[in-house]
């Protein structure tokens, strides 16, 4: 009678949470969902949230435009590199990146190797309604935004589909559920996740 009273209680013991091994670097093109996405994924996992761009920021003392307007794209890639490498020699994390920092060959070999590259892929009409009202993004400051991120799109697409895994970020559902998309496909890599 006891065992059952303590099953029914709910105290008989519960599976453990999944415990992050490696860090979950989030790719893909601007709003794409990386930021919202990684940031919840990381409450569930109970691991620190890590921005690179917001990492740059607060090195430098300037917004990601300022930078681009003063130093250039090179320079901005070149120190985004850095901080990427030194943000995954740290204890497991979920790192948003950049949406251009996936690019780059170097960083995508650092990324395979010390962390695991999770895409969130969305159609250009979703991440057109996600930053057509932002001023955030220095390479939409074009005078056709849209254009501008149609063929950014047809580029980087290509290369995103590089990333060890991809989750599909339609637009359509809520950041828990994507939090959900994430961990079910995390959940298929015992490197990543031990669940």
């Amino acid at each position: 009678m006891r065992e059952i009273e303590h099953k029914l209680a709910g105290t008989e013991n519960p599976s453990p949470a999944p415990r992050l091994l490696k860090t979950v670097v989030m790719v893909g093109m601007m709003g794409a969902g990386k930021t919202a996405v990684g940031r919840a994924l990381a409450a569930r996992l109970a691991v620190p949230f890590l921005d690179s761009d917001a990492e740059i920021e607060t090195a430098a003392n300037m917004t990601i435009p300022e930078i681009f307007a003063r130093d250039g794209e090179a320079f901005f890639r070149m120190k985004e590199a850095q901080v990427i490498a030194r943000l995954l020699s740290g204890a497991p994390a979920v790192l948003s990146t950049g949406g251009g920092a996936f690019l780059q060959p170097s960083n995508r070999e650092i990324i395979s190797a010390k962390g695991v590259a999770v895409c969130l892929q969305a159609e250009v009409d979703v991440l057109w309604s996600r930053v057509r009202h932002r001023d955030t993004r220095p390479l939409l400051q074009t005078s056709d935004p849209r254009a501008t991120l149609e063929a950014l799109y047809k580029v980087r697409a290509p290369i995103y589909a590089l990333a060890d895994v991809t989750v599909a970020s339609d637009g359509r559902v809520s950041i828990e559920t994507m939090v959900d998309r994430v961990m079910e496909t995390l959940a298929t890599r015992p490197d990543v996740l031990k669940v």
